[in-house]
């Protein structure tokens, strides 16, 4: 499969994300074997599982080494629909991650090339290779059009 085709899985995780509920932030994780099979998908659920570290990535990782019987993720591809965060760019090298496939970059949190790039950091052991902006404005719309929503119907709660 492409970045493109591996992105719209993403992107599905996702979209199941947000239509849960608790709806969680959209954002949708697959990981990809050495061979290109998809090994594991997974969406957020920090407000399903009420767990501060349910995210998409971790999620996915974790599933991914349940199924290879081991951590070390060498070979292995991530594809997320948005820049993965301190805690999950820190999971993503620990995993010995040898590829990571962005959609939408993260400016205010992102921790693979825009705040920080923890990623492809030298001083660590492993560096990842790192792929950006695969379908950005569709992953960012997704964001956008959920944040919206939610104001929107923060703003209606308190005319109530």
């Amino acid at each position: 499969m492409t970045d493109d085709e591996l992105m719209g899985l993403a992107i599905d995780e996702a979209r199941a994300a947000a239509d849960r509920e608790p709806s969680d932030v959209p954002i949708g994780a697959v990981v990809v074997g050495p061979d290109g099979a998809v090994l594991a998908t997974a969406g957020n659920r920090r407000e399903a599982d009420e767990d501060p570290t349910a995210h998409a990535e971790i999620l996915a990782l974790r599933r991914a080494a349940a199924v290879t019987g081991r951590w070390n993720l060498t070979g292995c591809t991530l594809v997320v629909t948005l820049e993965p965060c301190t805690m999950c760019a820190g999971a993503i090298v620990l995993a010995r991650t040898q590829r990571v496939v962005v959609g939408a970059m993260d400016p205010k949190a992102g921790a693979a090339g825009s705040l920080y790039d923890l990623v492809r950091e030298p001083r660590l052991n492993h560096r990842v290779e790192l792929t950006t902006g695969v379908r950005e404005r569709e992953c960012g719309d997704l964001l956008r059009d959920f944040f919206r929503a939610r104001r929107a119907r923060s703003g209606s709660d308190q005319q109530s």
